[in-house]
């Protein structure tokens, strides 16, 4: 009987052509995921570093970047509809909920049939369980109001447009968010108080982590983001490989 060697195992025993076999077929593999298109969602609170991710990867020829159209929602029709919902979130709330489901819904349908990878900046699955769900919490949102947008949310997540690969989540504390605010010093977001970060994170990791919002529509990756920008960067490296080919979530 011949004896296996703890180093090789079963492997010492298969033919040269059957040992490559496993490799070849998983760079197959790889490729004709690469090939269809690779979505991946970026969530997070305001101010948790999703900039920082997004600008690791626009070093690499098959990745696309969708960013939250922010501009625009400054800029509608001549008028800061984000401002405004920043000063009177009661009134604006609604229509602004709509503004940001219909352009994220825009990246979606950009993004689906691209070769390659595409990372959106948020989702609209991260715009109905975390905004729309605080919204309501804090009766900032009128009960009609949220019921029409859930029944719109639910009919726009039957869309094959709306698929996700994978959702990285950039999880930080409030305060380390609430600092990196502070220091890109964005008008609208001067008054954002801290109990609002709280609570967006809390609803992130009810959503994410804790899954008390329903089924995942894709696998979780979550990402350390309180570190400096250096120690960061070095782990969305290490973690590059498993978001662009698509490697098993560890």
């Amino acid at each position: 009987m011949a004896s296996v060697s703890p180093d090789h195992g079963l492997a010492a025993l298969l033919p040269p052509f059957a040992q490559s076999a496993s490799p070849t077929l998983a760079s197959l593999q790889r490729e004709e995921a690469q090939r269809k298109g690779r979505i991946v969602a970026v969530e997070g609170n305001i101010g948790c570093g999703k900039s920082t991710f997004l600008n690791y990867f626009r070093k690499y020829n098959n990745v696309q970047v969708f960013e939250e159209p922010v501009d625009k929602w400054k800029d509608v029709m001549g008028y800061n509809a984000l401002d405004m919902l920043y000063k009177d979130t009661q009134r604006w709330s609604c229509p602004f909920e709509f503004l940001v489901t219909l352009s994220l819904m825009e990246n979606h349908r950009a993004a689906q049939g691209q070769p390659g990878v595409q990372l959106l900046e948020r989702s609209i699955y991260s715009t109905r369980h975390c905004f729309m769900e605080y919204l309501r919490s804090q009766g900032q949102l009128h009960s009609l109001d949220h019921g029409i947008l859930t029944d719109w949310h639910t009919w726009l997540q039957q869309d094959e447009h709306v698929h996700v690969d994978l959702i990285v989540y950039l999880r930080a504390t409030p305060e380390v968010c609430a600092h990196r605010m502070w220091l890109r010093s964005r008008a609208e977001e001067s008054d954002i108080p801290l109990e609002y970060l709280r609570a967006l994170h809390e609803l992130h990791d009810d959503w994410l982590l804790h899954r008390k919002r329903g089924e995942l529509p894709a696998p979780v990756l979550v990402l350390d983001a309180n570190k400096n920008l250096q120690d960061l960067q070095r782990d969305i490296d290490a973690a590059s490989q498993d978001i662009i080919l698509g490697h098993p979530m560890r």
